[in-house]
């Protein structure tokens, strides 16, 4: 038990220094990859990342960290499970992080996500899709990195 707690300890002491946590976040089955969610149980823990009060009544957690910005860069087999997509119904991967990202200290709105699809086509349209999702990585560091020198 005291291995396990040392490992929470310091994937929680590397999410509390990080301003801006960058995730590789496959979708296997259309959710996320078991490795992922363990990582996720490491870092949500009582007492470090929220409170548990029951004193709020049906809200009783609340996180404890705040202010920071998740990049979740994801790679598909298939196509269309964005917003408005063929597959969004079947994207279990980008809400199940919008859930647990309060755990992080990231808000809904500062979740950003760049996926490349068509992986299992190896066709045009996922050389475009690769194309794209680098062309948003770089567009996405470029801003990120001008907030942060605004910042300083």
């Amino acid at each position: 038990m005291h291995e396990r707690l040392a490992l929470s300890d310091e994937l929680i002491e590397e999410v509390t220094a990080a301003d801006i946590i960058v995730m590789g976040a496959p979708m296997y089955n259309y959710g996320m990859p078991a490795a992922l969610k363990g990582w996720i149980d490491h870092v949500a823990r009582i007492g470090k990342t929220f409170s548990f009060d029951l004193a709020r009544g049906d809200t009783p957690i609340e996180p404890v960290l705040s202010g920071k910005r998740l990049v979740v860069l994801s790679a598909r087999g298939e196509f269309g499970f964005a917003t408005g997509g063929v597959g969004a119904d079947l994207n279990a991967l980008d809400p199940a992080l919008a859930a647990c990202a309060h755990y992080l200290g990231v808000a809904a709105e500062d979740i950003d996500t760049i996926a490349i699809e068509y992986q299992e086509f190896k066709d045009d349209r996922y050389k475009a899709s690769f194309e794209a999702a680098e062309q948003r990585t770089h567009d996405l560091a470029v801003t990120l990195a001008g907030v942060g020198a605004q910042a300083a």
